[in-house]
């Protein structure tokens, strides 16, 4: 399998080097397991979805806490069968295709209760793609319903859906929801917006 995700920080400072710069850092121990790549418009970090959440959430953890107004754009990939398989992808973090999808939101819901907070604020909006074969429709509105019960659902919007809390409990929804929801073998995508320090929010 192929996972990894392409991302972008925005910081609205005149100080954005720096800002992005030691936000960068934040990869450091991380880096041992991913396959981290960065160019002038984006960073790619490649690696299995236990991993790559956890590294995404300290990178942006990492530019909240400069209190700038911050924005992170993301797209995350797993299984696009353009992509040749990367052994630093092996994960056993996706689910089972034979187990029900009530018993994979209620495993969901348990991973995000056990998340970690941060003391950073992750207001993001997100839309989860299901590729391939099967009942994507079932499959999103099972990832929906789960939502809803994370403790960080905030509300729906057009074609996305809006999260607000600690970035430890946010994360961890994220990454349950690109793990449990989709076929394990199949492609499944996320457009993904946080912001953090907005000016609106004050």
């Amino acid at each position: 399998m192929f996972a990894g995700a392409q991302l972008s920080l925005y910081p609205m400072t005149d100080d954005f080097v720096d800002v992005i710069m030691s936000s960068l850092s934040a990869f450091d121990p991380w880096r041992d397991r991913l396959r981290i790549e960065t160019d002038d418009i984006s960073t790619l970090v490649v690696g299995p979805p236990e991993v790559l959440f956890p590294a995404l959430r300290d990178f942006y953890v990492a530019a909240a806490s400069t209190r700038h107004h911050v924005v992170m754009r993301a797209t995350l990939s797993r299984g696009c069968p353009g992509e040749p398989d990367d052994p630093i992808c092996a994960t056993s973090a996706l689910a089972n295709p034979s187990e029900p999808l009530e018993d994979r939101q209620k495993a969901a819901l348990a991973a995000v209760a056990d998340a970690r907070a941060t003391s950073e604020i992750a207001r993001a909006q997100f839309s989860l793609y299901v590729m391939g074969a099967g009942d994507h429709m079932a499959e999103i509105m099972g990832c929906i319903d789960f939502l809803k019960s994370s403790g960080v659902f905030d509300r729906s919007k057009n074609f996305c859906s809006r999260l607000t809390g600690d970035a430890g409990p946010v994360f961890a929804t994220l990454e349950q929801a690109f793990c449990r929801f989709g076929p394990p073998e199949g492609h499944v995508t996320i457009d993904l917006t946080v912001s953090a320090n907005s000016p609106s929010t004050a």
